[in-house]
C-alpha cells in the first residue's frame, strides 16, 4: 500500500489533520521494520497545516526496533517466549474460561484507554458486558476528564468538551485559561487565541509560569497565579464579586437557568479579601478580571486538567460553570465555556461504553430503556447486560483481593505509570491470576504482563475518533501491519468466539460502526446520522447527529439538555478537608505535561528526538526554595511522602512558586510522579487527586554536579 492517507495525529485530542506517504524504497535495509512514513501537515480548522514535535516525528514509532511483533507469553522460568497467536488466545480463554467459573464473571476485569477509536471502545464495552458478562470495565478517561464530565453533565445535561467548533475562538476578545497549558500539550491551538491576545484578552491561571502563561506578555493579557489546589476559591470569588457588582446578565440567567439564588448565597461569604488571603491573588487583580469577563461580547472559559484532577474536580469545574451562565456565555453567539478533552479520543471513548456506569450514546445503564435499546442492537435481553460496575481506582484496588478480579485485560493504557499510588497499583497487578496486555510496545505495564497481545498502530488501521469540539473524524490506514501483529477488533472477536458468546463481534470497523450508529440512536452522544461516506466526502460531524438531521456544531442555542431546558447553578463550597496541608519542610506537588512527551511516555519516550530533547524527568523548584533547601540546579534530589519516594535531579526556574515542586508524569519506574500522588478520589467523579500531594524535598550527595556535568560533557 503506498498510496497518500489523509488521517490525523494519534496524540492529543486537538486531532491535527495530517498526510501521510509511504515511501517504497528501491534496496530496503537488511532488517529494517516495516515501511518508511512521511508526515505533512494538512489543512484542517483546528491545526491549519500545523503540527506539533509529537506529530511531526509520529510515524518514527511504525518503524521502531522496540515493535512487538508476535504474542508473548510468560514462562514458567519467569521469562517472555514468543507463542503463536492460536496458542496465546487459546491460553487466555481457556483462563478466562476457568476464572469465571471458579469466582462469577465480576472476577475478570477490564481497562480501556482514552486513545482507542470509537469502533474499539464501543466493541471492548460489548466485549466485557456479553463475552465475559463481567460489570468490572472502567478507562484510563476516568484519570482525564471525569471531573468536567460530572461537572458538564449536572449542569448543562450533556458532556461534550467543547460545545462550539474550535474555530468559534478565533473571534473572541477575552479568553480564560484555567488549569490548562496548551502551549506546550497541543501547540496548534494557540493559533485560536490570536484575537483575545491582540485585544489584551488572554487571561491564564496557573500557579506555574507556564509557556502558555506567557503568552499573555506584553500586554496581550494576564497571568494569574494562585497557590496550587485554590482554584475553587478563586472562582468562588470571582462569582462572588460579579454578583456584588450587579455584573450578572439578569435576563440570561431568568430565562434559561435554576438555582441562582442557592449559589448567591453560597458565595456570600467569598469576599475578594478574604479570597486573596488563601489564594495569594490580590483583591484588585480579582475586580479587574471580573470585570473583563463580564465587559461585553466575545468572551469563553474554558478548564483543564489543573483545576480538575482534584478530590474537589467536579465541584471546581461547576463553580466555573457557575461563572459562565451568571455572565450568560453558554449558547450564547460568540462567547461559551468548555473544557479541553486530553487525550486522542476522550470524548469519544467515554460515549460508546467504556465506562462503569454507562452504555453506547451516553446512555446510563441503570435506565430501563437504555437496556432494552442496546439489548436490541446486540440480540440479547437485557437481563443479560450486567449493572454498573466500579471506576478506575477501586477496580485496581480490588486487583487480585478475595471476591475482586483475579483477571485483568487492558487495552490502551499503561497502568503502572498513569495511576495514582503506583507502587499499590504494581502490588495489586502482582497478585493477579491473569494479566493480558495488548500494546504495539512493551510499556512498563506490558512488562508485568502474563500474556502481551502485539496490536496495530493508528497509521495501520482505520476508524474513526471524536476530537475536543465533539467532532467525528477518519482516521484512514496508510501501511500494511507487520505480519505478526493484530487488530484489537479482531482480538476481541477471537476471544469472544472462544468464550462461545453468542453475540456478533464484526472485524471490519465500518461495520461496527455501523452497530455504533444503531446502538448510540437516541441518546445523548447520537451518532446515528454519520457515516463512513459522508466522513469521507471531508463533512464536519459533530454530534449529537440524530439520522436525518445536519448535526449540531454549536449546542445550547436555544436549549441545554435536561428535560425542561433549563441550565442547572448548582451552589459548591470548599471543603477543609479536600486541600492537603504541608509544614515548613513540605512542598505541594504538581504534576504535568512537556511539550515532547504525551501521557506515561510509552510511546514519545522510544522517538530518539523527543527523548534526547526530554530524556529524563526533572523537578522544578524555585530558586528561592532551593537555595533554603541547600538544592544547586541540577542536583539529585528524593521526593518522598508516605506513598514512595521519586529520584531525579533539579531545575531551578522563578516560573513556579516557592511553596510548590513541579514534576512531569511521563517517566517510569523510579521516577514515575505517581509514585507519590494520593488514589483519593473525587467524591461524584471517581477522579483522584492528582495535582496538590505534600511532598517532602531533599539533595542526595550521591553524585556530586562537577562528577555529572564531566559525564554530560559540559564544563564544571
Amino acid at each position: 500500500m503506498t498510496r497518500p492517507a489523509d488521517t490525523h495525529c494519534p496524540y492529543c485530542a486537538l486531532q491535527c489533520a495530517m498526510t501521510l506517504t509511504p515511501t517504497v524504497l528501491a534496496e530496503p535495509a537488511e532488517g529494517a521494520p516495516g515501511t518508511p512514513v512521511t508526515v505533512s501537515g494538512r489543512d484542517f480548522p483546528t491545526n491549519r497545516g500545523g503540527l506539533c514535535k509529537k506529530g511531526w516525528t509520529s510515524a518514527e514509532l511504525l518503524r521502531s526496533p522496540a515493535r512487538l511483533a508476535a504474542p508473548l507469553v510468560r514462562g514458567a522460568d519467569g521469562a517472555f517466549h514468543e507463542a503463536s497467536w492460536e496458542d496465546a488466545l487459546d491460553l487466555v480463554a481457556g483462563a478466562l474460561r476457568d476464572i469465571r467459573s471458579e469466582s462469577g464473571a465480576d472476577a475478570v476485569g477490564v481497562f480501556g484507554g482514552g486513545g482507542l477509536t470509537n469502533e474499539k471502545a464501543y466493541l471492548l464495552g460489548k466485549f466485557a458486558r456479553l463475552a465475559l458478562g463481567t460489570s468490572r470495565i472502567d478507562y484510563n478517561g476516568r484519570y482525564c476528564m471525569s471531573s468536567a464530565a460530572a461537572a458538564g453533565n449536572r449542569a448543562f445535561g450533556v458532556d461534550r468538551g467543547l460545545p462550539f467548533p474550535l474555530d468559534d475562538l478565533d473571534g473572541a476578545s477575552t479568553i480564560l485559561l484555567l488549569g490548562t497549558n496548551v502551549a506546550e500539550t497541543m501547540p496548534p491551538f494557540i493559533g485560536h487565541l490570536a484575537g483575545a491576545q491582540a485585544a489584551g484578552g488572554l487571561v491564564v491561571v496557573d500557579p506555574r509560569r507556564t509557556a502558555t502563561a506567557r503568552l499573555t506578555d506584553e500586554g496581550r493579557g494576564l497571568h494569574v497565579q494562585p497557590a496550587p489546589g485554590t482554584d475553587l476559591a478563586l472562582l468562588l470569588g470571582l462569582i462572588h464579586i460579579v454578583i456584588a457588582e450587579q455584573l450578572v446578565d439578569i435576563d440570561y440567567v431568568a430565562a434559561r437557568t435554576v438555582g441562582f439564588d442557592a449559589v448567591r448565597r453560597s458565595v456570600a461569604a467569598w469576599w475578594p479579601e478574604r479570597v486573596q488571603s488563601v489564594t495569594g491573588v490580590p483583591a484588585l487583580t480579582l475586580r479587574r478580571l471580573a470585570r473583563r469577563l463580564a465587559s461585553g461580547a466575545g468572551t469563553y472559559i474554558l478548564t483543564g486538567r489543573g483545576v480538575e484532577q482534584h478530590v474537589d474536580g467536579t465541584d471546581t469545574a461547576t463553580a466555573a460553570i457557575n461563572l459562565a451562565l451568571l455572565l450568560g456565555l453558554p449558547g450564547r453567539p460568540g462567547s461559551g465555556y468548555g473544557t479541553l478533552t486530553g487525550q486522542g479520543n476522550g470524548q469519544g471513548g467515554r460515549e460508546h461504553g467504556q465506562k462503569c456506569d454507562q452504555l453506547p450514546g451516553y446512555r446510563k445503564i441503570v435506565d430501563p430503556e437504555a437496556r432494552a435499546h442496546v439489548a436490541r442492537v446486540w440480540g440479547v435481553d437485557p437481563s443479560d447486560i450486567p449493572g454498573p460496575g466500579v471506576p478506575a481506582v477501586e477496580l485496581l484496588q480490588s486487583l487480585g483481593r478475595p471476591g475482586g478480579v483475579r483477571a485483568l485485560l487492558v487495552h490502551g493504557s499503561n497502568l503502572v505509570v498513569s495511576s495514582p499510588d503506583v507502587a499499590a497499583v504494581r502490588e495489586r497487578i502482582a497478585a493477579l491470576d491473569l494479566l493480558v496486555v495488548c500494546d504495539f510496545f512493551l510499556s512498563e505495564t506490558a512488562a508485568l504482563a502474563d500474556v502481551v497481545l502485539p496490536i496495530t498502530q493508528w497509521a495501520e488501521e482505520e476508524g474513526t475518533m471524536t476530537s475536543l469540539e465533539g467532532r467525528v473524524i477518519r482516521r484512514r490506514r496508510a501501511i500494511t501491519p507487520p505480519a505478526g501483529v493484530r487488530d484489537e477488533l479482531w482480538i476481541l472477536a477471537e476471544l469472544a468466539r472462544r468464550l462461545d458468546c453468542r453475540a456478533t463481534f464484526d472485524t471490519d470497523p465500518e461495520q461496527v460502526f455501523e452497530e455504533l450508529r444503531l446502538a448510540s440512536e437516541g441518546g445523548i452522544a447520537d451518532y446515528s446520522g454519520i457515516d463512513y461516506a459522508m466522513l469521507d466526502r471531508g463533512e464536519a460531524a459533530y454530534w449529537p447527529y440524530p439520522r436525518g438531521s445536519a448535526g449540531t456544531p454549536r449546542l445550547f442555542a436555544d436549549r441545554f439538555a435536561h428535560p425542561d431546558g433549563l441550565a442547572r447553578l448548582v451552589a459548591v463550597s470548599v471543603r477543609a478537608s479536600a486541600r492537603p496541608s504541608a509544614d515548613d519542610g513540605e512542598l505541594t506537588l504538581v504534576t504535568g505535561r512537556l511539550l515532547e512527551h504525551y501521557q506515561s511516555g510509552a510511546q514519545t519516550r522510544r522517538v530518539p528526538e523527543l527523548a534526547a530533547a526530554q530524556p529524563e524527568a526533572l523537578a522544578s523548584l524555585h530558586p528561592a526554595t532551593a537555595e533554603r533547601l541547600g538544592i544547586a540546579d541540577g542536583d539529585d534530589l528524593e521526593l518522598r511522602n508516605d506513598r514512595g519516594t521519586v529520584r531525579c535531579r533539579a531545575r531551578l526556574t522563578p516560573d513556579i512558586r516557592p511553596d510548590a515542586v513541579f514534576l512531569p508524569f511521563h517517566y517510569g519506574d523510579e521516577q514515575a510522579a505517581n509514585l507519590l500522588t494520593s488514589d483519593a478520589v473525587d467524591a461524584i467523579s471517581a477522579m483522584p487527586e492528582f495535582k496538590t500531594n505534600v511532598v517532602r524535598v531533599t539533595p542526595l550527595a550521591a553524585r556530586t554536579r562537577r562528577t555529572r556535568r564531566a559525564v554530560a560533557g559540559v564544563p564544571a
